[in-house]
């Protein structure tokens, strides 16, 4: 076994762990329905890598993901931080007597749970036994309308039973808490009233019973605190668990870019910037920065209608796309008589990190890119091919780089071959192939992942297709009349094409942020200066992050001069 522990840390991190997990939850009821498209089947997907088997106290068996989930208290909505599957619903008073005098109980009314989960309960109440409620069935077009227009939590839209351990609440942080939005408001959160200690032990919980751990797949809301939170984190997993890989993926919605208006908010957010992703990358083998400020205007949201200021729509583009570039590492390695008909290219987290950050310059920023859905194969001009639609998700990279020694990871499912059946493994593999021969530039190296089944779109994902979208995710010639924006109960599953790479082309990502941290942070006369006291920052801490961030810069620029003395 070759497990994985995801850990999703603040808000926006978990809003794209929601869709993540639906995704996988409904991949295992595919797999598991008779009457499902047997493409869905494949024996070479190993969900335990991501998942754990479990018991509860009354016997039945549960199979939860291997997750520990990091938020706000007050975060979850409608749902228990003790999940479902192990409540026993015991709510009997204690025996024990500490206080004789009169007892005031102020007790918040329980959130309303929204159509959607509604439907769940009905599902599941009949499912067990209850109460048949197929006469009060909720029409699906409610749920998703219900969904399109009212979201709040990441709870809310979530179809996946977790274990008791998975979802922590950050004691005394709550949800409607102002202005958290920055490195230093976070900066002691993990090490107070000892939930940093809490936090360790619920990992020490998935950790201790894997067999082989393969690594951690980390997500990070960095829009604020919670970077300061997770570094302080990834600082404690560094130490216990030395030789364990972090696959660190740095996420940001677009609202953390909608409202800056003033000049001293600018500073706020440039040096925030710096100081996170230096402190952030010091913990991890490779680090991966996702979020466009404006994804609705960006090439990857050509086919797509997404509203930039909704976290519930711009969260399942990037989880699509994490779903995507996580395949590989739950593949089965291939051996003497291993079916290679529906999966290729099985590699675990420690090999895409070492092959995209541990080449000869030591690149450890890589670039997400992805197509959503990915073109058919037979595309013959560039804008309609595979590689010619990949955009990144990763903001301010340079588009036209130059750069000889790009490596990558590329990853295809469910892409459609000629006459618009599904593509074998095999013509996946000529066909990329066959496209990098023509291309005028190419990788270094490339290692390719491929997978035939496509990404299933579970019921609460967010109608944000475009009317160019057929009901498999294919392309079509002409628009669906009457349609500006399309949902599951219109498309049931896409092709996707997700690429992870090391390239020069993050240059401009590094640049800004080492330009901002001298600007308004180290040089003399810095208008950040007093700020970054205040975070706790002392002038030799500011040049090691400058230190730190100027060696990333010249990893891809050799003759980059450092400018750690300038004024």
């Amino acid at each position: 076994m070759r497990e994985i522990v995801t850990i999703q840390v603040g808000g926006f991190a978990n809003f794209i762990g929601s869709h993540f997990w639906n995704f996988q939850d409904e991949m295992l009821g595919l797999a598991a329905d008779p009457t499902a498209d047997s493409m869905f089947k494949t024996q070479n997907l190993n969900m335990d890598v991501l998942y754990r088997t479990g018991e509860t106290q009354q016997g039945t068996l549960t199979y939860t993901p291997r997750l520990l989930s990091v938020d706000f208290h007050g975060s979850l909505g409608s749902m228990s931080s003790l999940g479902t599957l192990y409540n026993d619903g015991s709510s009997a008073p204690s025996d024990v007597i500490t206080w004789t005098g009169n007892v005031s109980t102020h007790a918040s009314e329980p959130r309303k749970k929204n159509l959607f989960l509604q439907s769940l309960y009905q599902e599941e109440n009949s499912i067990n036994g209850g109460k048949d409620d197929s006469l009060n069935e909720i029409p699906q077009k409610d749920i998703v309308d219900c969904l399109d227009k009212d979201v709040h939590f990441w709870t809310d839209f979530s179809k996946v039973h977790f274990h008791p351990q998975s979802l922590y609440e950050l004691n005394g942080l709550w949800m409607d808490i102002q202005e958290f939005d920055n490195y230093g408001i976070g900066k002691d959160v993990f090490s107070e009233n000892l939930r940093g200690e809490e936090i360790c032990d619920r990992l020490r919980f998935f950790v201790e019973e894997c067999d082989r751990i393969q690594g951690f797949q980390f997500m990070v809301d960095d829009s604020g605190g919670f970077s300061a939170i997770a570094a302080d984190f990834l600082e404690n997993i560094a130490d216990e668990y030395t030789n364990t890989p972090v696959l660190l993926y740095t996420v940001c919605g677009s609202g953390s870019h909608l409202n800056l208006r003033s000049r001293k908010q600018k500073v706020v957010r440039d040096l925030h910037d710096a100081v996170s992703f230096s402190r952030l990358a010091s913990f991890s083998k490779m680090i991966v920065p996702i979020g466009l400020p404006f994804l609705s205007e960006s090439k990857a949201s050509s086919f797509l209608r997404i509203e930039d200021d909704k976290p519930y729509h711009c969260s399942a583009v990037y989880a699509a796309a994490l779903h995507s570039a996580s395949l590989p590492f739950r593949m089965e390695m291939p051996g003497p008589t291993a079916d290679s008909s529906d999966i290729c290219g099985a590699i675990d987290v420690n090999g895409i990190v070492q092959m995209l950050a541990g080449q000869e310059r030591q690149n450890m920023v890589a670039i997400l890119d992805v197509t959503m859905p990915a073109p058919g194969l037979t595309g013959k001009e560039d804008q309609q091919s595979l590689l010619g639609n990949l955009q990144p998700l990763t903001p301010e990279v340079a588009e036209d780089a130059e750069d000889l020694q790009v490596v990558e990871s590329l990853i295809v499912q469910g892409a459609f071959g000629e006459g618009g059946h599904r593509a074998s493994v095999s013509e996946v593999k000529n066909a990329v192939q066959a496209a990098y021969e023509r291309a005028i530039t190419r990788p270094m190296f490339c290692h390719l992942s491929t997978a035939l089944c496509p990404l299933p779109i579970p019921l609460p994902f967010p109608s944000i297709f475009g009317n160019l979208i057929g009901q498999q995710g294919e392309l079509l010639g002409s628009p669906i009349l009457g349609y500006q924006s399309r949902g599951s109960l219109d498309v049931h599953s896409i092709p996707m094409a997700a690429r992870l790479r090391s390239s020069s082309a993050i240059l401009p990502f590094l640049e800004n942020r080492l330009g901002n941290l001298h600007k308004f942070g180290i040089n003399r006369g810095a208008p950040g200066t007093e700020l970054l006291r205040s975070w706790g920052f002392g002038k030799d801490e500011l040049e090691d992050f400058g230190e730190t961030l100027s060696k990333m810069v010249m990893t891809l620029k050799p003759d980059f001069e450092r400018s750690s003395d300038s004024d």
